[in-house]
């Protein structure tokens, strides 16, 4: 198992490789490039919540993640414990106008917190300018509005990550995801000239699903991003077998909604994509 402070030296060791056909690689944000774990927004939502009166778990808060955080908030109100307590609260079943009111809350909150959870995760930081030494172009986007992005943004920039192009959950008329929408505005904004030759790499569900409904390959993160959910520390104190059996979990979940490669984080990703170069000179494509 690579430890955190392995990962770094890990995409260094990288040899070069030959990674033609492929164009670009476009990436998440929190849980995958950022914020080890995927926790700015999970404790936000449970105090979005906890605001109206409605408890919800730190685990029932990461189950959408990867939504749009509007719908996200909307799906967490279908949950039949969460939609009941709002019943019992309010006297009637939630409504688009409470998602609103439960987003207005949610904002100011991230927007305040997103910049301490800023840290690029392990390795991501040299397996950008590792694509890019290979020739291959960064994009990027995120549930994150483009309001939260803005906090986030310049202060993992000042950490080293630039990706070439960012666009945000709320940007685009067409929505986010799981529709293929973000990941698609990266290949118009970057100039790419095959959906097939861009790898989506995310640690969510929705994140992958988005990847495959836009043409191209997928990675999935697992022990990095919210399936597992540890926090640096936590992870630093956690038993292994208790890892090793968290980390399958998400894998196995990741691997269902159809990901080509599951790996543990970022640092995990040159290798993954010599092997993706390698099949498509031999002819193979994502679908």
């Amino acid at each position: 198992m690579n430890s955190i402070a392995q990962a770094e030296t890990l995409v260094l060791s990288q040899p070069s490789a030959d990674l033609s056909p492929l164009q670009a690689v476009i990436f998440d944000w929190a849980g995958t490039l950022v914020d080890f774990g995927s926790l700015a927004p999970t404790q936000i939502f449970v105090e979005a919540f906890a605001s109206f009166g409605i408890s919800i778990s730190l685990a029932q808060a990461r189950g959408p993640m990867g939504l749009s955080k509007w719908d996200h908030i909307h799906q967490l109100l279908q949950d039949e414990s969460i939609a009941a307590q709002w019943q019992s609260a309010f006297g009637r079943t939630p409504t688009n106008e409470d998602v609103d009111a439960i987003y207005a809350r949610f904002m100011p909150l991230q927007i305040a917190k997103v910049g301490e959870f800023s840290a690029p995760i392990a390795g991501a930081v040299q397996t950008l300018q590792w694509l890019r030494d290979h020739g291959l172009k960064v994009g990027s986007c995120s549930g994150y509005p483009r309001e939260v992005l803005n906090q986030l943004l310049p202060q993992a920039e000042g950490a080293g990550l630039k990706p070439d192009y960012v666009v945000a959950g709320d940007e685009l008329e067409a929505g986010g995801r799981p529709g293929p929408f973000m990941a698609l505005a990266n290949v118009l904004a970057l100039g790419i000239g095959d959906v097939r030759a861009c790898v989506k790499v995310d640690d969510t569900v929705p994140g992958i699903e988005e990847g495959l409904r836009a043409g191209m390959w997928t990675v999935g993160l697992s022990l990095s991003g919210n399936e597992v959910g540890y926090s640096v520390e936590e992870f630093a104190r956690a038993p292994e077998q208790e890892v090793e059996a968290r980390v399958a979990v998400a894998e196995a979940k990741l691997k269902k909604a159809g990901a080509h490669y599951v790996v543990r984080s970022v640092a995990d990703l040159p290798a993954v994509l010599a092997q993706i170069a390698a099949q498509m000179r031999a002819g193979k494509m994502p679908f």
